[in-house]
């Protein structure tokens, strides 16, 4: 059995996917979107391409314009027809595990939540968006539980109308629509536009946003994705204060590490600037 991923930049799904098909002795595939300069040579190690090489994952590159061209959706089928060509049985996952099945994880997540933290008073819930099925199963989850907390998902890529759309597919996949729940898409969450100066590009800001809570806290954010919706959702506080005053705020960390070490040069200057490191003075 074999797994193809469509991926353009360090993506959690895709860590979790591929170690565990390799505890199971499955293969994994992942469709790679990059340059056209870049499509023909090694895919390098960047993010979590690391990991994905490490425990054998088989990297399949295309150009941004054939991505964008052909869709994640068709590539996925190709490459699904290729390895049953050569006798293998493929479960294709699609970008971001966003699906109707995966949305299914995050009513668990919310029912996790009202466990763990139902007597908090919790009002607000905010997480980072990138291909919606995190958002789809928290919205639905909220409103089927009855936790009363409303929902901010931070689009780090695209923009709030495509998530909406998007999401409103991923629920209309599960059985879920306004005659079965009683609301809409837009009554159950809040898209909010998070993207900055662009999908896995950061601003000097969001970089000393994440730098502070990892040296405050030791909670590490990504560059990609909660370092931007964290960051978003600061601002929002800052410039909104009234709105959100009295406000108790659940922010969902759902990972992401390792795209941390794709933004080396722009972090090394800052850091160097906490003077933290220093020439031990050693007796001889």
């Amino acid at each position: 059995m074999c797994m193809p991923v469509p991926m353009s930049a360090p993506v959690q799904t895709t860590d979790y996917a591929f170690v565990v098909c390799r505890y199971f002795g499955l293969d994994s595939h992942l469709i790679l979107r990059t340059s056209r300069e870049l499509a023909d040579s090694d895919p390098g190690l960047t993010g979590n391409l690391l990991l994905a090489r490490m425990v054998g994952a088989h990297i399949h590159t295309v150009t941004k314009e054939e991505y964008t061209k052909v869709g994640s959706e068709a590539l996925l089928q190709q490459l699904a027809d290729q390895l049953r060509s050569q006798g293998k049985k493929p479960y294709c996952i699609p970008v971001g595990g966003s699906s109707p099945l995966g949305c299914w994880g995050y009513l668990e997540a919310v029912r996790e939540i009202q466990e763990q933290a139902g007597n908090l008073g919790i009002t607000d819930i905010a997480l980072a968006c990138g291909s919606g099925g995190t958002a789809a199963g928290m919205a639905l989850g909220i409103q089927l539980s009855g936790l009363g907390c409303k929902l901010h998902a931070m689009g780090v890529c695209d923009d709030p109308q495509y998530f909406y759309d998007y999401i409103d597919g991923l629920l209309k996949g599960m059985g879920v629509d306004k005659d079965t729940v009683g609301v809409d898409t837009k009554a159950m969450l809040r898209m909010v536009q998070a993207k900055g100066a662009g999908y896995a590009m950061s601003k000097q800001q969001e970089l000393e946003t994440m730098q502070h809570v990892a040296h405050s806290t030791g909670v590490i954010l990504d560059p990609v994705y909660s370092g931007k919706a964290y960051y978003t959702l600061l601002e929002e506080m800052k410039q909104h204060e009234e709105q959100w005053k009295g406000r108790k705020v659940l922010f969902l960390h759902t990972g992401g590490l390792f795209g941390m070490y794709d933004k080396i040069s722009q972090l090394q200057p800052m850091l160097e600037k906490l003077d933290k490191a220093d020439r031990m003075k050693v007796s001889l």
